[in-house]
């Protein structure tokens, strides 16, 4: 079998399966898991297959003309490069893990069959993306995406978090879409031609015309696609949907794209310097401020999203200073041990009997309860801390070395402004990371919640799936000295300086996180929230001295409060409640665009009801009440009919007499 046609069964097999899932989830139930898992598990070994033939050598281009569009025509291509190999076996095992893993975590949900085939659907889309060589082509792809993840996040429709999510998701995503697709209809007239080849030679030859608003365009976009500020606003309520499908959204498919295109299609960002200082700005707010957000969530679910958005931002900000090895190793690595925070925390959610208890303040004994998770998460924990010498410490440090050479002038046509911003703020973000991973792991493993029920062992396929993604996660960092040859040629080895500072201020938010944690246990050990309440002798200065501390907002009622040796609370002080729903940024989408939109299509409401339905009611009532009075003139009696005839005649004669007059006057 040829490397081409291999590269073609590896998105055709999880479509298949997803077709097949459809049409005989319901008619043949015991075909269901086969169908979700074999096809996936099959693409996966295929995408291995082709990395090992394609290596890092030329890039393989194979293309048919799908169909003649008059002008600029639409080619179903094929561009596959190491950095394409290498992503699509990324998205090949991790789509397997989870379909793996679903069987057990799902095993009792009636929907279970179409859930399975929209993942397989979802693994095609993003295949599809992957392996492309035409840019209207990776739109289907795209764009399917996006609607399997309106219905994977919304599948537990039944509650209202489900479907705001999902309907969130789908329109957050589709106004970058709009933007997006016109940014791809200039650059194909630009460039002449939509094949991603075509657009680089073009590029290379200073043939764009409009590269500024062309990448800005394309951003747009990108910001929706992979939840980057201000369109970011989506990810976090996606966490409504199953865990399972959190983690192949974050780890490879859906956000990764937005990243995977600009990786593509780098020189046309880099031929504006513009275009990349805005990269390298909105990467940074992404990045900073994810981290503030994901140190006051109490959802563990929602500080992984948090967290993945500000991982992306690393991503692109390595692209913003145009180096694209750094930002697809890091977006490699990632995925590997994302997939298995996201896992894990499902574990986590599993054991707790529901998916409605991952609030972090009420977990208890889960260290001893789920060892497998307690253990495979510790690391995936240390590696997004990027604590040596895990996977995440490599690829982190790749993106801040590539921001010092910006930074420093040595990156040849990358704006310095570009490289002291994603440098600054991704030192900034090592530190916040660090410290909401110890904060996830404290209060996770080591809280002091009330602890739940017993549900258990958990199923053997989720445990073993962990065990899979803790390899990558450990080794993944080793592989970087083999990688560049498969990317750009640029050394992925860490430097120095940006070692030792990413390296000091990870461990310095790691350790005040944990003198913080331990100061705020220690005081409501002392100072137990009920007890200050019902103590009606503690004193002013206890009851204030524990309200600073604790930064508990009220005493009077705490009924589901945060838990009080929360550190993150202690950390942030007054900025914890703003940072807790995301800065508020929802807020203001709804004054500015929500409820304008709810005005103005209130206000059409009222001038279709009352304007346009009176004049229709108007020409309606008319007629009717004409006829009304012409039926009752329809008597049936002749001699009435005669008489208003005679009448009638009368009338007319004496008209006429009248008029005679007058003339003859």
């Amino acid at each position: 079998m040829t490397l081409t046609t291999t590269a073609v069964l590896v998105p055709l097999l999880p479509f298949l399966g997803a077709v097949a899932g459809l049409l005989l989830g319901r008619r043949a139930p015991g075909f269901v898991r086969p169908l979700a898992v074999l096809p996936t598990l099959a693409a996966a070994a295929l995408t291995v297959t082709v990395a090992v033939g394609q290596g890092g050598g030329p890039a393989t281009d194979v293309a048919t003309r799908l169909t003649p569009t008059g002008s600029i025509p639409i080619d179903l291509a094929l561009h596959i490069d190491g950095f394409a190999a290498l992503m699509a076996v990324l998205v090949g095992v991790v789509a397997t893990c989870v379909q793996i893993y679903s069987t057990g975590y799902l095993r009792d949900d009636p929907r279970y069959p179409s859930y399975a085939a929209l993942v397989s659907l979802f693994t095609a889309a993003m295949l599809l993306v992957v392996y492309t060589g035409d840019l209207m082509v990776l739109l289907v792809g795209w764009e399917v995406m996006g609607i399997c993840s309106y219905f994977l996040v919304g599948h537990y429709w039944e509650t209202e978090a489900a479907r705001a999510a999902s309907l969130k998701a789908f329109l957050v995503t589709k106004l970058g879409d709009v933007p997006f697709l016109f940014g791809i209809f200039a650059l194909a007239a630009d460039a002449g031609t939509f094949r991603i080849t075509g657009i680089l030679g073009s590029v290379a030859a200073g043939g764009l015309d409009h590269p500024t608003l062309i990448a800005l365009l394309l951003l747009a976009g990108v910001a929706g696609k992979s939840a980057q500020f201000p369109l970011h606003t989506w990810l976090p309520d996606a966490m409504a949907g199953p865990t399972p499908v959190s983690a192949l959204i974050h780890a490879a498919t859906m956000v990764a794209a937005g990243v995977y295109l600009v990786a593509r299609l780098l020189p046309v960002f880099a031929a504006s310097a513009a275009a990349l200082v805005v990269l390298a700005v909105m990467a940074a707010i992404t990045m900073v401020g994810s981290g503030l957000a994901a140190l006051a969530q109490d959802d563990i679910k929602r500080v992984l999203a948090y967290s993945t958005v500000g991982q992306l931002g690393y991503m692109l900000g390595a692209l913003a200073v145009g180096d694209r090895g750094a930002a697809v190793f890091h977006l490699l690595s990632h995925g590997a041990f994302k997939a298995l925070l996201f896992l894990g925390a499902g574990v986590i959610i599993h054991a707790a009997g529901t998916n409605s208890l991952a609030a972090m303040s009420r977990m208890s004994g889960l260290a001893r309860r789920i060892p497998d998770a307690y253990w495979t998460v510790t690391v995936a924990l240390l590696a997004l801390a990027a604590i040596p010498p895990f996977a995440g410490f490599f690829s982190k440090e790749a993106v801040l070395g590539a921001a010092e050479h910006a930074a420093t002038g040595e990156a040849h046509g990358i704006p310095g402004a570009a490289g002291w911003t994603v440098l600054v703020s991704g030192l900034l973000t090592a530190l916040l990371t660090a410290a909401y991973a110890t904060r996830l792991w404290l209060l996770a493993f080591k809280g002091k919640g009330a602890e739940a029920p017993d549900h258990g062992p958990q199923p053997v396929a989720m445990n073993a799936v962990l065990w899979v993604l803790f390899v990558p996660t450990v080794g993944l960092g080793l592989t970087a000295p083999f990688l560049p040859d498969w990317f750009d040629g640029r050394s992925l080895a860490p430097t120095l300086a940006t070692s030792v500072l990413g390296t000091g201020l990870a461990l310095i938010g790691g350790l005040v996180t944990y003198a913080a944690w331990r100061h705020t246990t220690a005081l409501a050990t002392r100072f137990p929230l009920g007890a200050v309440v019902a103590a009606p002798d503690a004193t002013p200065a206890v009851a204030e001295e524990v309200a600073i501390d604790m930064h508990t907002p009220a005493y009077g009622d705490n009924a589901g409060a945060p838990d009080p040796a929360d550190p993150g609370r202690l950390l942030l002080g007054p900025l914890q409640r703003h940072a807790a729903v995301g800065f508020h940024l929802d807020a203001v989408y709804s004054a500015l665009f929500v409820r304008p939109v709810r005005a103005a299509a209130t206000l059409v409401r009222f001038l279709d009801r009352e304007v346009v339905d009176t004049y229709v009611r108007g020409a309606g009532t008319a007629p009717r009440l004409l006829g009304a009075a012409v039926r009752r003139a329809q008597t049936g009696n002749v001699q009435t009919y005669l008489g208003a005839l005679l009448a009638g005649s009368l009338v007319l004669a004496v008209a006429a007499v009248l008029v005679a007059t007058g003339t003859g006057a």
